[in-house]
């Protein structure tokens, strides 16, 4: 057991390095071709943070592990809203775009909501079900890219092309290191967790729900309360939103189709927290300051996780 949280620190490590490469490589991408940092972090940014919970999920839908799955996506968006918003407004306080709360934040309810209902429907999300997931996936991306092209300031430029080139090669090759250290670093630190957990005794369900859970969000973590501390609110923010639009949608979209998943109605309950999360995150972007996520906002946050902690493990 010692040597597995040795494991976890090193992994720890990673995550950290890892972070800082993916928003410094992205805050200069965005900077260099004067595209929204909102927009980098629903693509780049959650993408790379989401590698993880993709990982998991898909081999352990192949493995016919369906509680991991589908508890891997399901306490990741809790873990990602409650925890890392919670710790990440405590930072800064969290100022959202106008088309973040009109439009990405909606987004994230109906699709939680629509794979709530077709999970319900049969008990499973079947091949059809993860295709008409992918689809909806395969619009919000449309989504994005017309976004990006709106807003994209096409200027001329007074960098030079050698300039251009070689910032914009330092800035990609750190995005890719560091979603490479990211997603070793979580590997290193869900594994080993895992190992931690069961010496302990620790069911599965309660593995997926939290240990995994948590374990795969740490990369959103990280890199979250890295964007904030470096003033990259709008990096911070795009993660968090594209990161759970990315696992309901992408994940088990893709894991569904290569293997359908039963689903336990026992999850019904983390499902409709994560709704409930997910407006509560509307409210607290139309309410109140103005587009803005308070610092006692996130406390709420925090404390909605604590008291779900509290009787998921008693």
């Amino acid at each position: 057991m010692i040597q597995s949280i040795v494991f976890i620190a090193i992994g720890f490590a990673m995550l950290m390095l890892g972070a800082q490469w993916l928003v410094d490589g992205s805050s200069a991408i965005a900077r260099k071709y004067h595209i929204p940092e909102i927009i980098i972090g629903l693509t780049i940014v959650s993408i790379g943070t989401s590698m993880p919970e993709l990982m998991v999920s898909l081999t352990s839908a192949l493995e016919g592990h369906s509680d991991i799955s589908i508890g891997n996506v399901i306490g990741s968006n809790l873990c990602n809203l409650l925890l890392i918003l919670g710790l990440t407004s405590l930072i800064a306080p969290l100022k959202f775009q106008k088309n973040t709360k009109k439009y990405e934040i909606p987004i994230m309810v109906d699709a939680t909501i629509l794979v709530f209902i077709l999970a319900n429907v049969g008990k499973s999300i079947s091949r059809f079900d993860g295709l008409i997931i992918s689809i909806v996936f395969i619009m919000f991306i449309l989504y994005t890219i017309f976004s990006a092209k709106k807003s994209m300031n096409n200027d001329i430029k007074q960098d030079t092309k050698k300039d251009k080139k070689q910032n914009a090669f330092m800035a990609i090759l750190k995005i890719v290191l560091g979603i490479v250290l990211l997603k070793i670093g979580g590997d290193v630190s869900v594994d080993n967790a895992i190992i931690v957990a069961r010496e302990l005794g620790v069911t599965e369900k309660v593995i997926g729900l939290t240990i995994i859970a948590i374990g795969t969000s740490l990369p959103e973590l990280i890199t979250s309360v890295v964007a904030a501390h470096k003033g990259d609110i709008d990096i911070a923010i795009g993660n968090i939103v594209g990161s759970n639009i990315f696992n309901v949608l992408l994940i088990l979209g893709v894991s569904s189709m290569i293997s359908p998943i039963t689903y336990s109605l026992s999850y019904n309950f983390e499902f409709i927290y994560v709704i409930i999360a997910s407006i509560l995150l509307y409210m607290f972007a139309a309410t109140g300051k103005k587009y803005t996520m308070t610092r006692l906002n996130g406390l709420i946050y925090l404390l909605m996780y604590g008291a779900y902690m509290m009787l998921l493990l008693l």
